[in-house]
Order: C-alpha cells, then structure tokens, then sequence
C-alpha cells in the first residue's frame, strides 16, 4: 500500500462511458478511490451499492468516488446501470493505476496463489496527497468507514 502523506500517482484512464479521466481531474476536491476486484461479484456489488445508497452525503461533503477494477468499459457500463451507480468507474485492463497504487499482490484463491487486486481505498485531499489508506477493507462497510473519514 501507499503511504499517507505522499502525493497519490496520477492516471489517465476511460471511464464506463469511455471517457478519458484523470485523477489530476479532481484537484480541489476530496477522492475516495476504492479499488476492487471485479464487477458483478457480491462483495464488489455490496462495496458499489453502499457507496451509491450513501452518494448523497458524500456530494454534500464535497467528496468524489471514483472505483477502479481492471475490468472493461462494457463491463463497467453494465455494472453502472444493473445498480444505477451514480459515480465513476475506471477501466484499468493494463494495470496501470492498480499497480501505482500497490494494489496489485498475491492473494491465497481456494488454496492456491493468484495474483489479484487487493481490494484497498484512499482517500486523497484537496491537494491531492493521500490523507488515508486502507487495505483489505471490508465491502460491506466500506462506504460508511469513508463516510466517518471525510
């Protein structure tokens, strides 16, 4: 994982629409960047849906969420409108910011060693330094943890 206090790695990647976006895109404003590994599986669906139920009080605090997987801009667009998401989603096929963000590591898959995305969120300040990190987050909880944070 990162450390708190650095300047979080900036990325330009498509988003679900097939947007380019930048994390510099977002100066100025609070980043909760969650990353997690694939859409469309429980834990990732349950980690989405509360930061969508709690968007809301996130946009009130001034924050932006931004999820990252390294699945594709189809993939993500099906995600986005199956549980009517309303924050980006990044594309990350070529493990570009998955692996800036350390995100990528060995995980133990039924008894064998896989390499995957560990699922990890930041949160990055105004000025774009990473203020927290947290590794092996729990989905479920994920959202209201950040939403304490901010």
């Amino acid at each position: 994982m990162l450390e708190v206090g650095i300047k979080a790695p900036d990325f330009t990647l498509l988003n679900q629409n097939g947007d380019n976006i930048s994390l510099s895109d977002y100066r100025g404003r609070k980043v909760i960047l969650y990353f997690y590994p694939k859409d469309n599986t429980p834990g990732c669906t349950k980690q989405a849906c509360g930061f969508a139920e709690n968007y809301p009080q996130f946009i009130d605090k001034g924050a932006v969420i931004l999820g990252v997987s390294k699945d594709s801009v189809a993939s993500h667009k099906k995600f986005e409108e199956k549980y009517q998401l309303p924050f980006v989603l990044i594309s990350d096929p070529e493990l570009v910011a998955i692996k800036a963000y350390d995100v990528w590591q060995e995980k133990n898959m039924y008894g064998k060693k896989v390499m995957g995305v560990v699922r990890t969120t930041y949160l990055i300040n105004e000025e774009g330094y990473i203020e927290k990190a947290f590794g092996k987050v729990k989905a479920a909880e994920n959202a209201n943890q950040m939403l304490g944070e901010i």
